[in-house]
């Protein structure tokens, strides 16, 4: 019966301080903002990072959870973003059905691109991603009717008009796609996805469809990615088809290697890490873009796996040594 009742707590107390820690990250930025010490600059600064954060979520499922190197999340987040616009301004709908159907559109264009694309593997599928995402751009420039060419089309929203709510609103969605992401990598399909990538052999002995959850990978993948497409153009009220350039891609694939691949917290902290420190030095102009060559540089050589190589950051686990050295300084002082 204590057994049981224990087992019953655990999941309790582990989600009530996931939810405190996830309501203090929205709720203590906001009023630093409100009282000025933490200026609208910084705040745009973060918000950008929320939403570079979410797209190297996206990256991280294909390229650390599925084992495939994907180079064309970029056209993903433009097709996101695209369809926010045509849904809401073009269509008519109200804002979250128009970012509802553009993800959804967003995971359908990944479950149609995985169909061809996850029969290969390795080199062959990076370059086959790199060229879908070209693509996407060159259809996007040429879309002029829809997408305003290379010009781009703006989009005012209220995150646009206000830089607080466009920051809470970021890190309330990135805060739900990590539980939710993390919920899902601990089920049987999560685990199933993680076995093909470790032994693609050894998981179809165990009767598991390769191409099955590799798809199902993807398409969560291009699903996270299509968020992150939609908070980009409601935070900046603007965007261009260059967005789904191979270089955008790149900065998104380098935050995946910085922080681990497999580790979504780990990605999470090197998106807001060098989106604060690209922002930073911008006063060096064009030979800041040296900085993202000379920390891949660093990482490869000192620490290949990455920041958290596949290791995940627990608050529970940081609560818990948090509060056992507190506990045992109390005891020793009673001791004494």
């Amino acid at each position: 019966m204590s057994q049981r009742n224990s087992g019953h707590k655990f999941p309790v107390r582990s989600t009530l301080i996931l939810a405190i820690t996830g309501v203090t990250a929205v709720i203590l930025p906001l009023l630093l903002m409100r009282i000025g010490i933490i200026d609208p600059y910084t705040t745009r600064i973060i918000t950008m990072g929320g939403i570079n954060a979410i797209m190297a979520m996206s990256v991280n499922m294909i390229v650390g959870i599925t084992g495939q190197l994907s180079l064309g999340q970029a056209g993903f987040l433009a097709i996101g973003a695209y369809s926010c616009i045509f849904f809401s301004a073009d269509m008519g709908l109200p804002l979250p059905a128009a970012v509802l159907c553009a993800v959804l559109v967003t995971a359908f264009a990944g479950f149609l691109i995985g169909f061809p694309v996850l029969k290969l593997s390795g080199d062959y599928l990076a370059i086959v991603t790199l060229g879908f995402g070209e693509i996407i751009r060159v259809v996007f420039i040429n879309l002029k009717t829809l997408t305003g060419g290379p010009n781009g089309r703006e989009f005012i929203t209220a995150m646009v008009l206000n830089f607080e709510l466009a920051f809470a609103v970021t890190t309330i969605v990135l805060i739900v796609v990590l539980a939710l992401l993390q919920n899902f990598l601990r089920s049987s399909y999560g685990r199933a996805i993680m076995a093909c990538r470790e032994d693609e052999i050894a998981a179809n002995a165990s009767g598991i469809n390769i191409f099955r959850y590799k798809m199902i990978g993807f398409v969560i993948a291009a699903f996270i990615a299509g968020i992150g497409g939609c908070l980009y153009v409601m935070a900046n009220g603007f965007v261009q088809p260059k967005i789904a350039e191979f270089l955008k891609s790149i900065d998104f694939l380098i935050y995946v290697v910085l922080g681990g691949m497999g580790s979504m917290t780990g990605s999470i902290l090197s998106a807001y890490v060098l989106t604060y420190l690209q922002e930073m030095l911008r006063f060096l102009q064009d030979y800041r873009l040296l900085i993202y060559p000379l920390i891949l540089i660093l990482v490869m050589m000192f620490r290949p796996k990455g920041l958290f190589g596949m290791k995940e950051f627990s608050f529970v686990g940081f609560f818990d040594k948090i509060g056992n050295k507190f506990f045992r300084r109390k005891l020793n002082e009673v001791k004494q």
